[in-house]
């Protein structure tokens, strides 16, 4: 796939801990594993997650003699929306994709990445905790009583980015941890999102589940992708490589990764 601008992937969510990084980082992986060019930028220059990821990817890389594959990847250095559109272009000239990690927090530049976004996607872990980012419930029914401003910000970033370009921003709720053992939260939530997702168009795709496998491996910098190097794997890190699969495919990007290639990162 050859394209004059990269397709923009924003992974954004003003709530920390809801596996934003891990799927960028898995993301960007597979995408390159599929042949693609990519770019991954980071813009949380305090504590760098990507960076530090992929650095130590570099760094075991090295340390093993092994060919892993690798995207391209930057932090932002600068303080200004200028220097945010500079690192951007250079990071994604010349790629298939570009992929943007933001801060779990309110923040200016990561607001200004979500508007540029082809494809936006928003982890969120599987509660209501999480879900009062997008909407608020009412206590007694689960129904949707209101949108919140985060769904509100995006709506509208939505519509000002249609009627600038005629791009249409795919926004993609990614449903992460999902509780497995706990049906009737599982499914309040599930129906929540359903309820919202009609009122403000996005779309709910399952992600990844809370497992072990993804914090032990971020010393390695490896990822669930890198067959043969993370020893034997047992059923529920098999699982784990089904439901990556699966993410990807859900993300319907404009490339091939969908189902029938994803055999390339493993069944």
């Amino acid at each position: 796939m050859a394209n004059a601008q990269p397709h923009h992937i924003v992974f954004a969510n003003e709530k920390g801990g809801t596996g934003k990084s891990t799927t960028a980082v898995h993301t960007a992986v597979a995408l390159a594993t599929l042949g693609h060019r990519v770019g991954l930028l980071d813009l949380d220059p305090r504590q760098r997650t990507v960076t530090r990821y992929m650095e130590n990817r570099a760094e075991t890389a090295r340390r093993r003699g092994i060919d892993l594959a690798m995207p391209d990847y930057a932090v932002l250095k600068g303080d200004s929306l200028e220097a945010l559109e500079a690192e951007a272009a250079a990071v994604g000239e010349g790629r298939d994709f570009l992929i943007v990690d933001t801060p779990g927090r309110d923040d200016v530049f990561a607001r200004h990445m979500a508007t540029r976004a082809h494809t936006l996607v928003t982890p969120m872990n599987d509660s209501f905790v999480d879900f009062d980012l997008i909407g608020q419930v009412d206590a007694e029914t689960f129904k949707v009583r209101r949108l919140s401003f985060y769904s509100e910000l995006i709506f509208e970033a939505r519509k000002t980015r249609a009627k600038a370009d005629g791009v249409s921003i795919d926004w993609v709720v990614l449903r992460n941890r999902v509780q497995h053992h706990d049906a009737r939260n599982k499914k309040r939530v599930g129906d929540a999102l359903m309820e919202l997702s009609r009122r403000v168009g996005f779309r709910v795709i399952p992600g990844l589940s809370e497992r072990v496998i993804y914090r032990e491996l971020f010393p390695s910098g490896l990822t669930l992708l890198d067959k043969g190097q993370l020893g034997d794997l047992g059923i529920s890190h098999v699982a784990a490589r089904q439901e990556l699969r699966e993410m990807v495919s859900g993300l319907a990007l404009p490339s091939r990764a969908d189902v029938a290639t994803m055999d390339m990162i493993g069944a």
